[in-house]
């Protein structure tokens, strides 16, 4: 049996001389306790928006994406794309034709992004569910190009749901020289038809901006023929993603980027991955003051067990043995707090995923979920319970080195 161990399990849970001491060690665990649920609960929360996130970004970001390095655009033929195209975990491959253009819809006017995608895009993504109005997904039929704005898009535009007559599409020719005698004839004109839908991707870059179309109808209006912006693809159930995708960028070489999603939208989860270490930092900090308690409860409890330490010196324990005893006090204390801490921050966690308890706002519907979303990661508990013990620790360490020098000789 640990003999220094073994004495401050006593002394934690014995009862003191000093009421005083018993009150503030139990204040010491508290305050620990709160601060790990602080951590736990936060960082959960963290993750809950993260991955609500992510969720938006699977309705309309491919699970694989190919784009070349240099270019805007490269050879829909290229024997590296080819190569990708045909590995036997791709479940589905598509080409799409990717820019800038002007939209107007009678006497309104916005910058907008053409993306020109196959009719497969349906089977590639998760279309289908985020959109909106009494049509469907369609493209095209026959002649007739469809353009499917995002919400905020349509909004901008006046155009609604569904709209009536042509949305006109301009961009700029790819070579010549613009004659400023003739300014129009510097730009392609091209109109698309209202399909009666429109996509809520919940995220401003695509519902303000984005206008889905048929792959033809970009490659018409870009001077893009044979060519694509990006190879998207959805893999076959039960591979290996990580895996995969390494092997699609030996093949692509430095020709060619192979992103998954969150790589895809790396600023944006870079800022929430960034503030969700500075809320980490700043908790840490509420922790290091949490942790202070302890080293008030052993100061007193070093005091208080002073006769102690002459039993203890009497019955053959050396100085190192008497330090481990309020060293592993100290710990105790932060151990059992962290511990708490934990399980109370979880049934919080399952009481919110759960019950919703803390709403987004009062009025039900003004957001995208009604209550905060929360997620718990198992690496975020671990980390957490060793920064509460690895804080604890530290604090400890003063009180016995330095008041223990004092009042235990």
């Amino acid at each position: 049996m640990n003999f220094p161990f073994y004495i401050a399990k006593r002394y934690l849970f014995s009862k003191k001389s000093t009421n005083a001491i018993n009150v503030i060690s139990a204040i010491s665990v508290m305050g620990v306790a709160v601060a790990t649920m602080a951590l736990v609960v936060t960082l959960s929360v963290f993750n809950g928006f993260h991955d609500l996130v992510a969720t938006f970004f699977t309705s309309f970001d491919p699970q694989l994406k190919v784009t070349p390095v240099k270019g805007k655009t490269a050879p829909a033929d290229d024997p590296v794309l080819v190569a990708i195209r045909e590995m036997p975990e791709v479940d589905v491959a598509m080409e799409t034709v990717e820019d800038n253009a002007l939209a107007m819809f009678r006497d309104r006017q916005a910058m907008v992004v053409v993306k020109g995608v196959e009719s497969s895009f349906a089977d590639l993504s998760h279309i289908t569910e985020i959109l909106y109005g009494d049509g469907d997904f369609s493209l095209q039929a026959a002649d007739l190009q469809y353009g499917i704005p995002g919400l905020r898009l349509a909004a901008t535009l006046g155009t609604g749901a569904r709209w009536d007559g042509y949305m006109k599409i301009y961009a700029p020719v790819k070579e010549g020289q613009l004659d400023m005698s003739s300014p129009e004839q510097g730009f392609v004109e091209d109109s698309l038809l209202s399909p009666g839908v429109v996509f809520n991707v919940h995220q401003a870059k695509y519902d303000k901006n984005y206008i889905l179309t048929s792959i033809n109808f970009a490659r018409n209006l870009f001077g893009q023929d044979g060519r694509l912006s990006a190879l998207e693809l959805r893999l076959k159930p039960g591979s290996n993603l990580d895996r995969v995708k390494a092997k699609m960028r030996e093949v692509a070489g430095e020709s060619y980027r192979v992103e998954d999603r969150y790589e895809q939208q790396a600023d944006t989860f870079r800022i929430m991955k960034i503030e969700k270490y500075i809320a980490y930092i700043f908790l840490t900090f509420i922790l290091v003051v949490a942790c202070f308690n302890i080293i008030g409860s052993l100061s007193m409890l070093i005091i208080d067990k002073k006769e102690d330490v002459k039993t203890l010196r009497n019955l053959g324990a050396n100085e190192r043995q008497i330090r481990n005893v309020f060293m592993f006090e100290g710990r105790l204390i932060s151990f059992i707090g962290a511990v708490i801490g934990i399980v109370l921050g979880l049934l919080l966690c399952w009481l919110q995923q759960g019950f919703g308890l803390i709403s987004l706002g009062s009025s039900s519907g003004s957001f995208v979920v009604d209550a905060y979303p929360v997620s718990v990661h198992p690496t975020d508990i671990v980390l957490v319970f060793v920064t509460v013990l690895a804080v604890g620790f530290v604090a400890v360490w003063y009180p016995v080195r330095y008041l223990g020098n004092r009042l235990l000789d």
